[in-house]
């Protein structure tokens, strides 16, 4: 009995625990956003996935890099994240509307442009990930805004300002007078 237990005891420390593969996947015509539940394909501007322990080979990926920095500050985000990638938007060959399917860098180590003229796949306002600093440089003074890491950017540069004017044939105010009115009788 002891040695059975000293064998099961050795066995245990000769044990390597598994380390879960973090390596960034590349965009397929599968990839979905963790929002948005969207091809991310379809979709221009720079993205981020999102490794999460204990789901290994299955990232979150999302539409726009926006998306991801605030699932990061979400307090419901409840898992270990082990890496956080996004688009570098400063590799050869990424444009806006094709960004590129592989060209991930860590997110932690990017620098961003906070504040540009540009929005993201959803129609937001997007922030701007590069590997390199002066590619970033670069990008905001032709489409301003500011050159931040990660952790500097504004929670208010994550959402998108909501309009309350009139959107034409789509008057929210009159549609919602008319869903709230008594009916006649």
């Amino acid at each position: 009995m002891k040695r059975a237990l000293l064998f099961a005891l050795l066995l245990a420390a000769c044990k390597e625990d598994a380390v879960q593969n973090t390596d960034p996947l590349p965009l397929t015509a599968e990839t979905t956003g963790y929002f948005c539940q969207m091809n991310l394909l379809e979709h221009e501007g720079p993205k981020g996935q999102v490794q999460l322990e204990g789901l290994p080979g299955a990232p979150l990926f999302f539409s726009q890099v926006s998306d991801t920095v605030a699932y990061l500050r979400l307090p419901e985000q409840s898992h270990v994240i082990l890496a956080i990638y996004v688009s570098d938007m400063g590799a050869a060959g990424a444009t806006w509307a094709e960004p590129g399917a592989a060209n991930w860098i860590d997110a932690r180590t990017a620098h961003y442009v906070v504040g540009a003229a540009v929005e993201g796949g959803m129609g937001a306002p997007e922030v701007v990930p590069f590997a390199d600093l002066a590619s970033a440089q670069a990008f905001a003074s032709a489409r301003g805004g500011s050159v931040m890491d990660l952790n500097d950017i504004p929670d208010s540069a994550l959402t998108a300002p909501v309009s309350t004017a009139p959107d034409g044939d789509d008057d929210y105010a009159r549609r919602l007078k008319a869903l709230s009115a008594k009916p006649e009788g």
